[in-house]
């Protein structure tokens, strides 16, 4: 079988099939490396109003934002996100903060996700991010330090699910 394209150009079905196939293969590896993560802005930087400013900042970086809420985290929701923390000494600590006021949930979409926005973040003590990390111009410490970020693909499934069940 012979197929004419425009301007009378002639090819063959096993030439076709490999544009197609090539087509195909290198459409998948691009969207193969495009994953997803789970960011939240949390109470302290909602309350100092950096919302904005951080979302603007995840923009300019190239994310997609595929889903975002604000809401007021109850205790419940707060202990089933942080269940893998619960015999930390820090646990309360922490439940009482990410429920103290708003957070802004989201879903995040480009190619490496997850360490492009851990990278964004900086590290979790504030007081150690590199200058221009979200942490380093919006947290004070360890515990308020801004943002969280899934810190694995397997992680980021579940974070996603729990919050965007319909994702």
């Amino acid at each position: 079988m012979t197929v004419t394209l425009s301007k009378g150009f002639l090819m063959n079905k096993q030439k076709l099939s490999l544009i197609f196939t090539t087509t195909f293969l290198l459409t998948t590896a691009l969207n193969a490396a495009t994953e997803r993560t789970l960011a939240i802005i949390k109470p302290d930087a909602v309350k100092a109003k950096h919302s904005g400013i951080i979302i603007n900042m995840i923009e300019k970086n190239g994310f997609k934002i595929v889903r975002m809420e604000k809401t007021q985290l109850s205790k419940d929701k707060a202990e089933g996100f942080y269940a893998v923390h619960k015999e930390r000494p820090f646990f309360g600590e922490l439940i009482n903060y990410v429920t103290s006021g708003p957070v802004v949930v989201l879903v995040l979409e480009k190619e490496e996700a997850i360490k492009a926005w851990r990278d964004m973040m900086g590290a979790t003590d504030s007081t150690k991010a590199a200058p221009g990390t979200i942490r380093n111009l919006f947290g004070t410490d360890k515990t308020f330090n801004a943002t969280h970020g899934s810190d694995a693909p397997e992680t980021a499934q579940q974070e996603i699910r729990y919050f965007f069940p319909n994702l």
